[in-house]
């Protein structure tokens, strides 16, 4: 890694979205200095001024001022979505610099885009590490759990739901970008297309030692997973899912009767207009009476079967607990070149040292 000017800073690009405010607010709890970066330089100056952190405006079309920045840090955590129009623009812009690439990215197509960077980041002596929050730190430890418990596993299915809380216009964004996409599961080792909501079920979460469990319906939707956990365990068969009411569960189920209309750019940018009217993610409160839960089951050839889950503290929340361990086990050296998965890199460290989670196993 390159001897660059302070060990404790990193680039952090998307700086002033909901989930990178929130990280750069809780970035000294590590001992951690982020530079704010971003294209918008009003929300920058006055975010910098409030937590008296260093800031840089930077167009990632400017490769010129992108490289500049890059050239000062041994590591760039990229917030700064919807994530399939710029996180190649940032990983080619880390290779030609020699900067470790992070991000808190969740779409499959990136996860394998990156995929394809790995011998050039190994030359490169860099990792690439997408996923580094609650897409998809939890969900791919617990797949790397339960492939050590059941080393035959031919299917993987992972589901995740929470309480309270709420989504921020990053994330609610990039959701009105899917609209009318359908679904992915992996079959026999390939990603394919299947309907959004081809599956349901009932799920017994974990919600902590203290509480009984709560048994949630939830549908398959195409999570980052998909991508990431045959990266780490191998299995062939991997479905994912995410808590819904039937209600609306039985609803989605026509949804392909109308793609055409959801992907039409008229009915995405009124989407994106209504959200810009919402506030821009949950308050500090709601985070804190928020709780998110994972489940996760494999199944071997024969039917056995074998089953995890956790919870902890609200999906944002454990985000930026996850992305800055992981920043600062970088910025330590503790990294494997090319690209990477957190649980296949880090195991249990990262999952087990965020503050709130709970893990329990069948």
């Amino acid at each position: 890694m390159k001897d660059r000017k302070k060990s404790n800073e990193f680039l952090l690009y998307g700086a002033n979205g909901y989930t990178g405010r929130l990280i750069a607010r809780f970035a000294n709890l590590y001992g951690l200095t982020p530079i704010l970066a971003g294209r918008s330089p009003e929300p920058l100056v006055e975010m910098a001024k409030e937590l008296d952190l260093p800031f840089k405006v930077i167009e990632l079309d400017d490769e010129k001022s992108l490289t500049a920045a890059l050239n000062e840090v041994n590591v760039v955590l990229h917030a700064a979505g919807p994530f399939e129009y710029t996180a190649k623009k940032m990983a080619l812009a880390c290779l030609n610099t020699g900067t470790h690439y992070l991000d808190i990215n969740g779409a499959i197509p990136v996860f394998e885009m990156l995929k394809g960077f790995h011998q050039r980041a190994v030359a490169a002596g860099i990792m690439i590490m997408p996923g580094v929050g609650f897409d998809v730190v939890p969900t791919d430890y617990i797949a790397l759990v339960l492939k050590s418990k059941l080393p035959q596993a031919v299917k993987l299915e992972l589901a995740f739901a929470s309480t309270g809380g709420g989504l921020s216009h990053g994330t609610a964004t990039t959701m009105a970008g899917n609209l009318g996409e359908g679904g992915l599961a992996r079959i026999d080792g390939k990603i394919t297309k299947v309907p959004l909501g081809a599956k349901g079920m009932l799920v017994d979460f974990f919600r902590g030692k203290n509480q009984a469990s709560k048994q949630l319906f939830v549908m398959s939707i195409p999570w980052g997973d998909v991508s990431t956990a045959y990266t780490t365990t191998g299995i062939p068969n991997i479905e994912t899912y995410t808590g819904i009411s039937k209600k609306l569960y039985y609803i989605l189920k026509f949804q392909g009767l109308f793609n055409w209309l959801l992907r039409t750019s008229l009915v995405r940018t009124m989407a994106i207009k209504k959200i810009k009217t919402l506030p821009s993610g949950p308050t500090d409160d709601q985070r804190k009476n928020a709780r998110c839960m994972v489940w996760g089951r494999v199944t071997d050839a024969a039917g056995a079967t074998a089953t995890a889950t956790l919870c902890g503290p609200d999906g944002y929340t454990l985000t930026m607990h996850t992305s800055l361990i992981i920043i600062k086990k970088v910025l330590e050296g503790n990294f494997q070149p090319g690209y990477q998965t957190p649980a296949n890199q880090y195991g249990s460290a990262i999952i087990e040292a965020v503050p709130g989670v709970e893990i329990q196993y069948d």
